[in-house]
């Protein structure tokens, strides 16, 4: 049984090849990295339990939650579950996360993820020291947005925050890809979801982070990702190995070069 639940869960200098590899990271069913699509037909969806109630448990920076459902089979169960939001946001974002499977508008964003590709076929890493790990981690930049934010503002402010970097403005609109939708880190916990956005960046002054966040920036060329993957001994964010792996395995493709890990092959993307 899970531990929460019981019964009763534009263009510039920038090389071609780094050009390539962004477009790839924006477009993860380019037909060469997936091999042929799948055209079965999909699945009927299973039967869905039935959100009844939301009980705040306690509160703070992260609230907790005993949420009541009832089963396909009519026995209820209760799950706990937490998040920033207070009670009323909260259970809206449930119930708004539900009837996107009936036509509902997708949920915004709650914080945003930046991967920063610098000039010279680089990516910008941070090491954070994160205190509910009580560890270094290692990730890319992120925020909570703020009221009246749009996505590419809340990455500027992000990146001037915390690695003083600022979107490229020669490349105007182009700067920027945002990622289809926004992505659930931790669904057995809670349901804040995180926007990532790729941004081409430029130094622009030193970083301003909160006096508690520490943190150090590692500036990776794409042909060093993969030995860095291979020789890290740092903790490492889900977001951050995902792409990083995804940065390896292209880069790799396209340099034909032998990769430091195992081979690709058209099975991994099956």
């Amino acid at each position: 049984m899970n531990e929460h639940q019981r019964t009763t869960e534009p263009a510039t200098p920038e090389s071609l090849a780094g050009q390539a590899m962004s477009e790839s990271l924006a477009d993860p069913t380019a037909p060469e990295f997936l091999g042929n699509p799948d055209t079965s037909e999909p699945l009927a969806d299973p039967a869905t339990p039935e959100l009844l109630h939301v009980e705040q448990v306690s509160s703070g920076w992260v609230n907790k939650y005993l949420l009541t459902y009832r089963m396909p089979d009519g026995s209820h169960i209760e799950y706990e579950a937490a998040s920033r939001k207070g009670l009323e946001r909260y259970e809206a974002a449930l119930r708004a996360n539900a009837a996107v499977a009936t036509g509902g508008p997708a949920p915004q964003p709650d914080a945003v993820c930046i991967v920063p590709l610098l000039p010279n076929d680089t990516v910008l890493l941070i090491r954070e020291f994160r205190y509910p790990l009580n560890a270094w981690c290692l990730s890319f930049p992120a925020g909570l947005m703020e009221p009246g934010e749009t996505i590419r503002q809340c990455a500027q402010r992000e990146l001037m925050e915390e690695v003083g970097c600022r979107i490229n403005p020669a490349y105007g609109d182009n700067a920027t890809l945002v990622l289809r939708q926004a992505g659930y880190s931790s669904t057995g916990l809670t349901e804040e979801n995180v926007q990532v956005i790729m941004a081409r960046v430029i130094r622009d002054g030193a970083p301003q982070p909160e006096p508690n966040e520490l943190i150090e920036q590692i500036e990776l060329p794409y042909a060093e990702v993969g030995q860095f993957l291979a020789t890290t001994t740092d903790l490492i964010g889900t977001r951050a190995q995902l792409i990083l792996e995804h940065i390896r395995r292209i880069w790799g493709h396209r340099r034909k070069q032998p990769l430091p890990q195992e081979p690709m092959t058209r099975q991994d993307f099956a």
